[in-house]
């Protein structure tokens, strides 16, 4: 990352906190606050902050790096202590650790107080896990590869079955389809997002349970079918969704045939490529950056009337009479047709622009133009960025305030009154945070992922475009479409905090 674009990312987002709302929510965390200029004044200098940082980026960058999509990379194993940190002893504690904490949700979740305040699991699974392990892929790097104890399980069965019974089959003899790309991961993912966002019991400890263990289950199945680091690569959701949000990380790990590595490099380096990834993967990242915006849209006061809305349309009476013949809510009943209807928006509109960009690029004598599948794959991953951005400032607060429940249920994991840590009577804090900063922490995240999105964007245009001019033209529909998210999300995160139903 060039010195010119540092400074145009602090100029931009200079720009939008200047640009503050006078009357803002900070979302999720129902404080009210006053700052200089009205809402509407705010998202259009946050908007013009994506739009000016594109202009300023194609009169910096006018040709293609030499490089291409190279770039610095310092490999931390040179020094001792972070060899001894990664040797295959600490991380074989490391990997214990973690699989005594997962044995330690599922038990807690089953045989442990109901109450979901008073047990580890609901906390630990979607507070800690979810909402930290994708801080942490996207801050650090993709840690969830080390510590996953599904695949340590796996990895330690394999090797001891090798040993005690070597003649029973568990490597797996089936080739994996290229078709499938990785399409169960992304049923998985929904199923995941279903269970968070939908299902009014998916916070009871004992479903949890439940959940990791027929996930787990079906996780080891897919292993002894395809090989273990096959499933991992295409069916395991949470593999492929944190270590994409990894690719955004400075930390890398690369396996060469005479060493391995273990590299710093600069932020949203891992996203540059010049080759299509496979259409599901593609799909993936849509489906995580639409969840993620479904599930702050549905606190706002629009969700409410869209719920209202359903409740009094009577064209779908006999819809909403079936479903709750069938024990389905109305609430339930309209969240289901959001989780499915908002990814397949935000699909077709992605799939939309990037027929534009190819448009817009044209053709050259000595390069073919581009299809709308080969855009939309080649430059989905400058999504990612916004992903990131926007789960770091929706689940700020959140991560901030219900994180402090860890701390008494690290004494008390099953809700039976223990102490063992003294940490039982610890009451939350919630002076740790406050609406102005959420708001401001929110602001530069966003403006900032949205502008080194549209960055990474361009920069992959001047590669895969014949020439600065078409790489230009390419552009100017993403840009339109970074502007008109960023001022979306930034809009849902000032809206007053509400439930429906």
């Amino acid at each position: 990352m060039s010195r010119a674009f540092v400074r145009l990312v602090v100029a931009a987002l200079t720009v939008a906190v200047v640009a503050a709302p006078s009357s803002a929510e900070a979302h999720a965390f129902a404080q009210r606050y006053d700052l200089p200029v009205p809402l509407w004044l705010y998202l259009t200098g946050a908007g013009a902050a994506v739009g000016l940082s594109f202009a300023a980026m194609a009169l910096l960058f006018r040709d293609a790096p030499d490089n291409r999509f190279d770039y610095r990379r310092i490999n931390l194993l040179q020094w001792p202590m972070v060899r001894l940190l990664t040797h295959e002893n600490v991380l074989f504690v490391v990997r214990l650790v973690f699989v005594a904490l997962y044995l330690l949700v599922i038990v807690a979740g089953y045989m442990g107080s109901q109450d979901q305040l008073r047990n580890l699991a609901p906390t630990m699974v979607w507070v800690i896990w979810w909402v930290g392990m994708m801080y942490v892929s996207a801050l650090v790097g993709d840690v969830w590869a080390v510590i996953n104890p599904i695949d340590t399980i796996a990895r330690w069965s394999g090797a001891l079955a090798r040993v005690l019974v070597p003649e029973v089959w568990l490597s797996g003899g089936y080739p994996y389809p290229k078709w499938l790309g990785v399409w169960p991961a992304v049923i998985f993912f929904a199923g995941f997002v279903w269970a968070e966002l939908v299902w009014s019991r998916g916070g009871v400890p004992a479903n949890i349970s439940v959940m990791i263990f027929f996930y787990s289950a079906l996780t080891w199945a897919g292993m002894v079918l395809f090989r273990r680091d096959v499933w991992l690569r295409h069916g395991e959701a949470f593999t492929v969704a944190f270590s994409l949000a990894a690719r955004f990380s400075p930390l890398e790990a690369r396996f060469r045939s005479d060493r391995r590595e273990l590299n710093l490099r600069p932020y949203a380096a891992g996203l540059l490529t010049a080759r299509p990834i496979h259409p599901s993967m593609m799909v993936f990242v849509i489906v995580m950056l639409a969840t993620v915006t479904l599930d702050g849209f549905t606190e706002t006061p629009a969700w409410v009337a869209i719920v209202l809305w359903f409740e009094e349309a009577d064209w779908l009476l006999p819809a909403l009479l079936w479903a709750q013949s069938h024990g389905v809510g109305l609430l339930t009943f309209v969240k289901s047709l959001a989780l499915v209807a908002t990814p397949l928006i935000f699909l077709g509109v992605f799939l939309f622009f990037a027929r534009l960009m190819a448009v817009a690029a044209g053709t050259s004598p000595d390069r073919a133009s581009r299809t709308t599948m080969e855009v939309a794959c080649l430059f989905v991953l400058y999504l990612i960025p916004i992903a990131v951005a926007y789960h770091l400032a929706h689940y700020l607060s959140y991560m901030l305030l219900a994180g402090q429940l860890i701390i008494p249920l690290a004494s008390d994991p099953f809700g039976y009154g223990w102490d063992l840590l003294r940490t039982a009577g610890y009451s939350m804090n919630i002076a740790i945070t406050s609406a102005r900063f959420v708001w401001l922490t929110s602001v530069i995240v966003i403006v900032a992922g949205h502008i080194i999105a549209v960055y990474l964007s361009h920069l992959a245009a001047l590669t895969v475009f014949a020439g600065p001019a078409a790489a230009r033209r390419s552009q100017y529909p993403m840009v339109l479409l970074m502007i008109c998210y960023t001022v979306i999300s930034l809009w849902i995160l000032a809206q007053p905090v509400v439930e429906a139903g």
